[in-house]
């Protein structure tokens, strides 16, 4: 799990619009610095019925960090060890729901450190299934992850949800026709196709929503993703997507907009001719790449203008 940080190396503008010429003085910019990717499994053993929690979590400190950096000076440094071993001593006390233990992280560096101004903190959930509802045998549940990402920045806490790899497929109830042709044209216009993708979709919470049911907000956002993508009738995979974003936002006041990034899995009717057998779209070659990338933002409109970006983006690849 990466977690870069974005910089711009657009140079600084005037209010003219024209390039500001730098000083030629070398500075130390935007940082951050944590321990990535601890993983951590969370067994409940209160009942004889036992439970998984599966986590990967990242923490990254934002503060006044510059002599660290400029001089060596580690008096400000909280190691990336004592983040990993915060992390798995606060899940002695449970996980909750992976926003949920985000949120205690964070207070907890913000607050104890006075030099810490903020940060960023990241988890993926995994999920386990019980074999034949045995008490403490699981299988993996290998069909999808669930993300979060929590930053905290000015004192303001920013909370990005989301699922991805959740593979589905319709074989029938997609068309796809009436799109511009040129020289370079081969594609056959069609009726009838199947439609097939791997759902990943982050939605990002109002800022009061600190203290929501995730568990149960995750549970129906992606109910409600699986029924939009089953029930509309496709005509494009834009129209998909915007349906299943649409759908969310309407079910769910507390999530402010929702990105998509849906890959075309591409499923090519085979010929059977050579063999004397006719195919009536019954065996298709899956193909893995190239592949359409479609990607949106479905969001709410505020005073006559689109929601303003949110600083969380800067650093969660892979959306428009």
């Amino acid at each position: 799990m990466t977690t870069p940080t974005i910089e711009s190396n657009t140079p600084a503008t005037t209010p003219s619009g024209e390039s500001a010429a730098g000083t030629g003085r070398i500075i130390l910019g935007r940082n951050q610095y944590g321990k990535a990717e601890c993983r951590l499994v969370k067994i409940t053993r209160d009942t004889a019925r036992h439970s998984i929690e599966d986590l990967n979590v990242t923490s990254q400190l934002h503060g006044d960090f510059e002599s660290a950096h400029t001089e060596g000076d580690n008096s400000k440094v909280v190691a990336t060890d004592t983040q990993k071993n915060t992390v798995y001593a606060f899940a002695r006390d449970g996980i909750g729901s992976p926003e949920q233990f985000l949120l205690r992280l964070g207070k907890h560096f913000t607050e104890s450190f006075d030099w810490v101004t903020g940060g960023r903190w990241q988890a993926e959930q995994y999920f386990w299934e019980r074999i034949n509802d045995h008490d403490h045998a699981f299988a993996r549940n290998k069909s999808e992850t669930r993300t979060a990402v929590l930053l905290i920045e000015k004192g303001v806490r920013h909370i990005v949800a989301g699922i991805q790899d959740l593979t589905v497929l319709k074989s029938t109830g997609s068309e796809f026709h009436g799109f511009p042709r040129d020289r370079y044209t081969t594609l056959q216009e069609t009726t009838d196709r199947i439609l097939a993708t791997d759902v990943t979709a982050r939605w990002r919470y109002t800022p009061d929503a600190t203290t929501a049911d995730f568990n149960a907000i995750y549970a129906s956002v992606r109910g409600i993703l699986l029924d939009a993508f089953a029930q509309t009738h496709s005509l494009a995979l834009q129209q998909t997507m915007y349906q299943m974003g649409k759908q969310v936002l309407e079910a769910h006041p507390e999530i402010e907009e929702i990105k998509l990034s849906l890959p075309n899995n591409h499923h090519f009717l085979v010929d059977l001719e050579p063999f004397g057998l006719d195919n009536p779209g019954e065996v298709f070659f899956a193909a893995d790449r190239p592949y359409g990338l479609i990607e949106a933002t479905v969001e709410r409109e505020r005073d006559g203008a689109s929601s303003s970006e949110a600083a969380i983006w800067a650093n969660i690849p892979g959306f428009c």
